[in-house]
């Protein structure tokens, strides 16, 4: 995987940084999680301070265009985001059977 940020918004008020980023790759689509993994590890940041919102791929083209918010800490976080955006990404639980 090798990423590309194309733009970098620090955004004081929502205490966040704001990047957009092109992403290319080898074989089948990345996970959200993987991305999100990468995207830490570039950034020096904890990976659940990281909301990945818009990820768009091409038809026939090994590129991600995607958008992802990272916080400077947790409560900004969830104070600010949607709920099912926090969901997403997170291994779903096992129904008690």
């Amino acid at each position: 995987m090798d990423f590309k940020i194309t733009r970098d918004l620090k955004n004081e008020l929502l205490k966040r940084r704001e990047l957009e980023f092109t992403l290319t790759f080898d074989g089948p689509t990345p996970s959200r999680k993987s991305i999100q993994e990468k995207l830490a590890a570039l950034q020096n940041k904890d990976e659940n301070l990281i909301v990945l919102d818009l990820e768009r791929t091409r038809f026939g083209k090994m590129e991600l265009f995607g958008r992802a918010r990272i916080y400077d800490d947790e409560e900004s976080k969830k104070s600010t985001e949607r709920e099912y955006l926090l969901k997403r990404g997170e291994p779903k639980a096992e129904s008690e059977a």
